[in-house]
């Protein structure tokens, strides 16, 4: 295969996941993109109101960062992991509790109705 026939994405690219209308507010959604499953979080009035962070919890090992419960810890927006509680902020997916866990985050925007995530 020669690289003429590979689609290379530049680093500026972004791929629709949702349309905004999925989005429930101070909630999760999870998609699917690049081979990762993402949460989504809407979290109006925030100074950013749009999160896009690992759905894999490294302490359990299940994909339920989603079904997290939304709050605020210490000043910082977090999402609470269902199973074992650890606080991930959702500006930069470092836990709370230990430091040594840190969950992928992902640019995201809202374009036309659809949610974007970026590279």
């Amino acid at each position: 295969m020669s690289l003429s026939n590979v689609a290379v994405k530049s680093p500026d690219a972004w791929t629709p996941v949702c349309a905004e209308t999925d989005l429930v507010a101070s909630s999760g959604v999870v998609v699917w993109h690049e081979g990762a499953q993402v949460a989504l979080f809407h979290v109006p009035g925030a100074e950013t109101e749009l999160y896009a962070i690992d759905n894999h919890d490294p302490r359990s090992g299940a994909n339920v960062i989603g079904r997290g419960l939304v709050g605020s810890m210490h000043g910082e927006l977090v999402v609470a992991a269902p199973l074992y509680k650890q606080h991930f902020r959702l500006r930069d997916g470092r836990c709370l509790e230990d430091e040594g866990q840190v969950l992928r985050v992902w640019p995201v925007r809202l374009k036309g109705g659809l949610v974007e995530i970026g590279m």
